[in-house]
Parts: C-alpha cells; structure tokens; sequence
C-alpha cells in the first residue's frame, strides 16, 4: 500500500467514539481515531516497508504514528531515527508503548533509555522509563546489569512522588516489570513496590486507574509467571 492508500484507510476505519476517547487521555488533531484491533490488521500491509512506515509516523497523525510502530523493523532504525520518533511522541501513548517498545528492539536500548531517562522533558524521560523496562522484560537475566538497575530502583524511591506526571506512571511500571521480568530481583523490586505506596497521577477526564506495584507484581507471583520473558514488547 502506499502512504495515500494507508491515510484513505485509517479515515475509512476511524470511529468519533475512538477518537472522544483518545481525546480525553491526550491524543490530539491530526487523527481519526481508529481501535488498537483495527491498526493492527494493517500491519502486514505496511510491515517490512521501512520509508512508509517513517512517512506514517512523520505524518503527525497519532493512527498513523501508532502504526508505524506495529509495523517498522526496529533494528532498521538510526539512533537518529529513534531520537526523532521520541521527540514527536507528543503524548503518553505514543512515547509509553509505540517510542519505548521500538527502541527497546533497536539497538540502542539502553543506551537511548539512559539519556531519555536523565531528560527533563516528561514525555522523553517517560520514554526512557518505558524503554528501560520493555527491554528487562525481554532480556535474559544474564544479560542485565542489576547495579544499573537496582540504581534506576533506588532513584525511583527516592523521587517518584516529587516527579512529573506522566513520568510517575512510567516509574511505577518500571518497578512492575522488574519485579515481574526480572527474577534475579523480584524481592528488590517488591521492597520498593511497597516502599512507594500508590502512586497518583492526574489522568485526566478517564476513568484510568496507576495500577499498584505490589498489587501487580503479586499477581504475577501467584500465577508462577515471575522471570518469564517477553518475546516482543509490541502491542
């Protein structure tokens, strides 16, 4: 399909219901405001396609942005490339799941997550939490560095209630997906998954709820799952 052909299709695909939903969590204009479900059956339309996938995303309409992300190789991506996905992640959807989940099957996962989280900027620095987190859940324990990590754990019980909004989210999952993907440290994680309580986060006119990391974590100790890992992080 051609870039023209992929936009025509979003139009024809997107709902008014969708689009007030996304509205209220942060989407903005350009968009049509088509379902996960709907963006992910294009895919194969657009996988393996690296330049319709890049025009998707530079075309600022957030459907389009989303789909690139399903859709793009991540190891065919310039750290550049990825800098300027972040950059344009202009609201949590986009920088939590479709920036994070591409760099962190790029190869330059940590190396992004490291910069992005030390950002001032919310939505970069929530890309860098993201980032960190999608890639332990992917990644043998063996291939981890627990003093990185357990350092990324301290710094967010020490600042997580004094950090911006969004960010306070994507911290909040970081400490689940390494009590959760990480089995070396689960118990680490849980100290600090008690330590930082609940966690709030404006939403704003949604009905969203910051997930409890003890809560979460748990959950995923009684199904035995604890230290599984995920093939892709894209979703």
């Amino acid at each position: 399909m051609t870039f023209e052909e992929v936009m025509s299709k979003l139009e024809e695909l997107g709902s008014e219901q969708t689009k007030k939903t996304f509205l209220r969590h942060g989407a903005r204009e350009p968009f049509f405001g088509v379902k996960v479900g709907e963006l992910k059956k294009l895919v194969k339309f657009v996988k393996k396609d690296r330049e319709l996938a890049l025009a998707l995303y530079e075309s600022g309409n957030h459907d389009a942005m989303y789909l690139a992300g399903l859709s793009v190789q991540p190891k065919t991506l310039s750290k550049d490339e990825l800098q300027k996905w972040a950059k344009q992640a202009y609201w949590h959807l986009l920088a939590e799941y479709t920036v994070a989940g591409v760099a962190a099957e790029s190869g330059y996962a940590l190396e992004l997550a490291r910069e992005w989280i030390a950002s001032s900027d919310e939505m970069i620095a929530v890309c860098g939490w993201s980032t960190y987190a999608n890639y332990v859940c992917m990644t043998p324990d063996e291939q981890l560095d627990f003093t990185e990590i357990r350092l990324l754990l301290e710094q967010v019980q020490t600042t997580i209630h004094t950090e911006k909004n969004r960010v306070r989210y994507a911290m909040n999952s970081f400490v689940i997906a390494v009590g959760c993907c990480c089995e070396a440290l689960h118990e680490e994680a849980m100290d600090v998954a008690r330590r930082i309580g609940t966690i709030h986060v404006d939403v704003g006119q949604t009905a969203c709820k910051v997930p409890l990391a003890v809560e979460s974590i748990d959950k995923v100790k009684a199904m035995g799952r604890v230290g599984t890992k995920k093939k892709t992080c894209m979703c």
